[in-house]
């Protein structure tokens, strides 16, 4: 296609109905080079190597420098591969809380060809063996509190992050060669993270080298901000790439490892450390804010801060106008993507992009996106709101072992269908208007109704229940279930709270219960979501 023929301030072109990216292009090499994640991003890192700390833990203060860094990286893939038999292919499950041991463990595996496979610490050990037949995975690593939780297995022969042995990998004999010992082409798994997709139970998402390579270049305006903070979750995609990037671009990562967020903490640690950009979720974001509404000592406090990154759910107007009151010097800046798009293909880049209110920002070099009808698939033009679709080298290669799901979500084009409702504008800036997907957000988390509707169905009382979500000033969403009991049954809210608590982690829990004597659906048996969703809504205003 002509270039011609893209429109320079937009990237649309009205020929094919295609927005393209207008951002700078990203080094990448020829997709045909065989080359791992690790090798790409260290041939970035300066010689001599950067005097400033590579990793930080925030609770502790203990720094890890760059050449540090390195060996152990190369102590620990020698380590895997003489000692555990990791080669090239294996897939290696992580159950740990953030810590500086896991960017270490993460760049190894890649290092060796092992697939990178972290899930949510917090995870019930029934979700954890769900997760755990979908990846296959030949090898564990864990923590003393985590082990436990691990399929029998897996957890026999799993290696505790917190051991003497681990620690011994770590400062063994490293070799710079050792990733070479295989080779690993670009198109191989790197990483299998777990998402819903757009929408039902877990997914194995297939990420390969090249996918990581894409994403982590830094976009250049971030090149002056040298100390990242990752408040977010490192098994999330989000967190995981921004677990990933720092190192390669020569900045510290400043790893926030306390149990809890606490707002008021976190800005002291901004502080202490220097920390220019902060990543966080949308609750976290509204905590730092009700932290600076009540004591303006922690504003001063953090005055180096220049950026705040934000992703995982939408950010309200009024939150933004709140932040901006008391940040007045530091950017929010909004990114959106998804585990299979390996994390953001659109970010707001810089002060004024980010002053876009309800924006996401404009398409990462390489990316190319559509919007179309949801109901005929024809592209719309410009302004016009309607399901994103996009395509580009950061897609995923599929859902592991499931070809049904990936064919339903990734076309033989390479077209991703998002299932969120999108508008995008002349100048090629992106906006969230709402979502096709019926998975709820709870303080950034992803959760499937259709996972909590047939856990509760296998209570003994229940006839049928829908999940849906009810808005939350401080989650985003919180899961609310309609409930039918069978004849007979003696069944009260608090109850089956319970009974689900007892299985699934925090933020998957139903907050309220609803009994009701049948549940709406449409001629073919689906569920009405939107109907209960109002009915929520109606139901709790009036108790208010």
């Amino acid at each position: 296609m002509s270039t011609a023929a893209v429109d320079p301030h937009g990237g649309y072109c009205a020929a094919t109905r295609t927005y393209h990216s207008l951002r700078a292009p990203i080094p990448l090499p020829p997709p045909s080079q065989p080359l791992s994640l690790p090798s790409y991003a260290f041939s970035f890192l300066p010689s001599p190597l950067p005097s400033h700390p590579a990793l930080l833990d925030a609770a502790t203060g203990e720094a890890v420098p760059f050449a540090a860094f390195l060996a152990q990286v190369r102590a620990l893939a020698a380590a895997l591969r003489a000692d555990l038999r990791v080669s090239r292919g294996n897939v290696a499950f992580v159950l740990a809380p953030p810590g500086l041991h896991v960017p270490v463990l993460y760049y190894a595996l890649m290092a060796v060809g092992a697939v990178v496979s972290p899930a949510n610490p917090a995870l019930t050990a029934p979700e954890i063996a769900r997760l755990a037949a979908l990846s296959k995975p030949s090898v564990a690593f864990a923590v003393s509190d985590t082990a436990a939780k691990l399929p029998p297995g897996l957890s026999l022969n799993a290696v505790l992050l917190d051991s003497p042995r681990f620690r011994s990998f770590l400062q063994g004999p490293g070799d710079a060669s050792v990733a070479d010992a295989d080779v690993i082409c670009q198109t191989d798994p790197a990483a299998i993270l777990y998402s819903s997709g757009t929408t039902g139970r877990a997914k194995a998402v297939v990420l390969t080298h090249r996918n990581l390579m894409t994403s982590l270049v830094a976009p250049a305006a971030a090149a002056t901000a040298d100390v990242l903070m990752l408040t977010v979750p490192i098994f999330h995609v989000y967190g995981f790439v921004f677990c990933l990037r720092p190192v390669m671009a020569a900045h510290t990562l400043v790893l926030h490892t306390a149990r809890r967020f606490d707002a008021r903490v976190v800005l002291g640690a901004v502080g202490k450390f220097g920390v220019t950009r902060l990543a966080v979720a949308p609750p976290a974001l509204l905590a730092i804010v009700r932290a600076a509404e009540k004591d303006e000592s922690v504003v001063a406090g953090a005055a180096t801060l220049q950026a705040v990154l934000c992703g995982g759910a939408s950010l309200s107007t009024e939150l933004l106008r709140r932040f901006s009151q008391k940040f007045p010097h530091t950017c929010v800046s909004q990114g959106y993507g998804l585990t299979e798009t390996t994390a953001g293909f659109c970010r707001a880049i810089g002060v004024e992009e980010s002053r876009r209110i309800g924006s996401v920002g404009r398409l990462s070099w390489g990316a190319e996106a559509k919007i179309v009808d949801p109901g005929t698939g024809v592209a719309l033009s410009p302004g016009v709101p309607g399901e994103l679709w996009v395509r580009g080298p950061f897609v995923m290669k599929g859902y592991l072992g499931d070809k049904e799901s990936t064919s339903a979500i990734l076309d033989s084009e390479g077209w991703l269908r998002t299932g969120d409702i999108c508008s995008i504008d002349k100048e090629g800036v992106l906006f969230m208007v709402d979502r096709l997907k019926e998975l709820i957000k709870c303080n950034g988390y992803q959760v499937a109704p259709a996972e909590l509707e047939d856990l509760l169905q296998t209570h003994s009382g229940i006839d049928e229940a829908a999940v849906v979500g009810y808005p939350d000033d401080q989650a985003g969403e919180l899961p609310l279930a309609f409930v039918v009991g069978r004849s007979g049954s003696n069944l009260h809210e608090a109850q089956i709270k319970d009974f689900v608590a007892k299985q699934v982690v925090h933020y998957k829990r139903i907050h309220r219960v609803f009994l009701v004597d049948s549940i709406p659906k449409n001629a073919a048996g689906k569920i009405l979501r939107k109907d209960l969703a109002r009915l929520a809504l109606h139901q709790i205003s009036s108790k208010l």
